[in-house]
């Protein structure tokens, strides 16, 4: 499952940039847009109490981004950007039958624990919390080649 991936990436932000991480398993996104959505109409039908999506309650804390990995395609998560307040990334395999092997379509796809890395560090780097020469290295260090052609239209 993706989630090892992300684990993976947890690993090795934390011990190799000193970023604490936090992991989640969104194991419903069709559900938890499904609430936000109903709350938003229920809030704006409503205005004396301001209903907040289990989504928003929980991806609203101190993370300065919030990144969203799934075998699937990254249009489903990317339904919940809207109610998160934080900078939202999303990787997913947006296309089918490139590989021989799980691992190798997520490489293909780019999400897999090398590249939650660099999304999670490039989001930083937007944001002024991580020098863009870590983000050089890291690409370096993990083998990424920045002139890949994007898998999505490749």
């Amino acid at each position: 499952a993706i989630l090892r991936e992300v684990q993976k990436a947890k690993k090795i932000l934390e011990a190799d940039y000193q970023i604490p991480c936090r992991v989640l398993s969104l194991t419903s996104v069709k559900e938890l847009y499904k609430e936000a959505v109903s709350f938003e109409r229920e809030n704006k039908l409503n205005r004396d109490v301001k209903k907040i999506p289990h989504v928003t309650q929980i991806l609203s804390g101190e993370a300065k981004i919030v990144v969203a990995a799934t075998d699937y395609v990254r249009a489903l998560p990317d339904m919940l950007a809207r109610f998160i307040s934080k900078s939202f990334y999303t990787l997913g395999t947006d296309g089918f039958g490139r590989s021989e092997s799980r691992e190798q379509l997520r490489d293909f796809f780019e999400v897999d624990a090398k590249h939650i890395v660099l999304t999670v560090l490039s989001g930083l780097a937007e944001k002024g919390e991580v020098k863009e020469a870590i983000v050089a290295e890291a690409l370096k260090k993990m083998g990424i080649l920045s002139d890949k052609k994007n898998p999505m239209i490749s």
